[in-house]
């Protein structure tokens, strides 16, 4: 019989190397994202072996609304991971197990609600984005299919963002993981074993969803025990917090899925062969660079521990460790996309525009995604110590200023790959001064965090190792 915890969880990152304990987290993480971004990207290669640059393009554009849903929940998920390691930073097992049960009940309400929203929108939406014909009718179809599931989507991830929050990375690694490989069985079943084509995706990816859920609720609930049965009171009386740490990191997600909407805009004016492309851009940017992916959502944890236990030094170390980790993350994944950039185009069965298209953004994604890698970084440092509306500002910046305008006027001067290299442009300024922008929050934290005190010194290593051994 599985042994049941009582006392407070240890805050196991405040000592110990943050190099370290980055490079797992993130490596933990990255292998469940990389499971779930390496499924969708093989189920849009199956879609691609149908013969059909319309299905490739409609799953393109389904993708887009798909991924404007789980941003929505990965702000919400940003709060209970943030809400969850600071309670558990500061010794209060209880409390953390509260939050975590409110935060999972406002999640998915939060979920349920905006797929009720967004479903009979669906057309107007497809029409606005460029979907056109077949293109429209295979997305259409796509997301009447995986839309409604959206909710279990959210209790999975809030689950998974539990268990980094208690420093359980190899358990929040299985929840993505097992979903990934339950669509990877079922994708090529579905699509070809049943002649269902886009429509089979969609239903493995509902099915993988019900994996997702399960796998989380039995790690987080019934093997750490670290949700609380709901109260509907306490879910009134946390829901304030929740939403102003989620409310502005809601804001901040929805920049990229956004800027993505108007950018396939942009591109569907040359036709489906550049939708076509770009949705495969689409799925090999997080295969490519999950890891950075992974990283935005390990280095909260890391700093709620942290600050929760006042160790501003590790904070700002941590947030220096997380940038040189990402850049070296993206380097590799750069040379990688150079020296297989013809593989890729030969597997998709791309021609014509689509493989100048694809071939093109293998040569360009590694300086941009350099930049977007430091803005995620410092994004994940605003959300989790109390600076949310910096990340939503520099997100949107990048998202509105910082590409846009590029995109439009490249789209002009050298047609499609004019609007990619445009796109990739904006991400200089904004991830640079991100970064110097939430060195200067941590600092301001310690500042105040000292006044608070009376300007006493703040705890020693010593104390604070002590301390965090006796409440373990």
């Amino acid at each position: 019989m599985t042994r049941i915890p009582s006392g407070p969880p240890r805050a196991v990152f405040v000592d110990g190397s943050l190099m370290r304990h980055v490079a797992v987290m993130t490596a933990t993480g990255s292998v469940g994202l990389m499971a779930v971004f390496v499924v969708d990207l093989l189920s849009l290669l199956y879609v691609s072996w149908l013969g059909r640059p319309e299905a490739t393009a409609g799953v393109g554009y389904a993708t887009i609304v798909l991924y404007l849903m789980v941003s929505v929940n990965v702000g919400l998920m940003i709060a209970v991971a943030a809400l969850t390691s600071r309670s558990i930073g500061a010794g209060d097992r209880e409390g953390a197990r509260r939050i975590a049960a409110s935060t999972l009940v406002l999640m998915a309400l939060a979920a349920l609600a905006l797929s009720l929203v967004v479903l009979p929108l669906l057309p107007w939406l497809l029409r606005a984005i460029g979907a056109r014909e077949q293109s429209y009718a295979v997305a259409l179809s796509f997301l009447h299919i995986a839309l409604p599931s959206n909710v279990l989507m959210a209790v999975g991830m809030g689950f998974s963002a539990v268990l980094r929050a208690i420093g359980d990375a190899r358990r929040a690694m299985l929840v993505t993981l097992f979903g990934g490989l339950a669509t990877a069985g079922l994708d090529p079943l579905l699509i070809f074993g049943f002649g269902l084509g886009p429509d089979g995706a969609a239903i493995a990816t509902v099915l993988a969803r019900v994996v997702i859920v399960a796998t989380g609720f039995h790690a987080a609930v019934i093997r750490h025990n670290m949700v609380a049965r709901p109260r509907w009171r306490r879910v009134r009386q946390d829901s304030a917090r929740t939403f102003a740490i989620a409310g502005p990191a809601i804001l901040t997600n929805l920049s990229n899925p956004i800027a993505n909407a108007v950018f396939a805009g942009v591109v569907a004016r040359f036709g489906d062969a550049a939708v076509a492309a770009l949705a495969i851009m689409d799925r090999l940017v997080p295969v490519a660079f999950g890891a950075v992916f992974a990283l935005s959502g390990a280095v909260g944890p890391i700093l709620g521990q942290n600050w929760g236990a006042g160790r501003f030094d590790r904070m700002r170390r941590g947030l220096t460790d997380s940038a040189i980790f990402a850049t070296g993350c993206v380097l590799v994944a750069w040379l990688v996309l150079l020296s297989l950039r013809g593989v890729i185009v030969a597997v998709f069965q791309a021609q014509g525009l689509t493989a100048e298209l694809v071939d093109f953004f293998c040569l360009i994604a590694g300086p941009m995604w350099l930049f977007v890698g430091m803005l995620f970084v410092a994004n994940a440092a605003f959300n989790n110590l109390g600076m949310p509306f910096l990340s939503t500002l520099f997100s949107w910046g990048r998202a509105t200023l910082g590409t846009m305008p590029f995109a439009f006027a490249g789209a002009q001067m050298a047609g499609p790959k004019g609007a990619l290299a445009g796109s990739a442009l904006g991400a200089v300024a904004f991830g640079v001064l991100a970064l110097a922008f939430a060195y200067r929050g941590i600092a301001r934290l310690e500042r105040e965090a000292l006044q608070r005190r009376g300007g006493l010194d703040l705890p020693d290593k010593d104390t604070l190792l002590s301390s965090a051994e006796a409440r373990s």
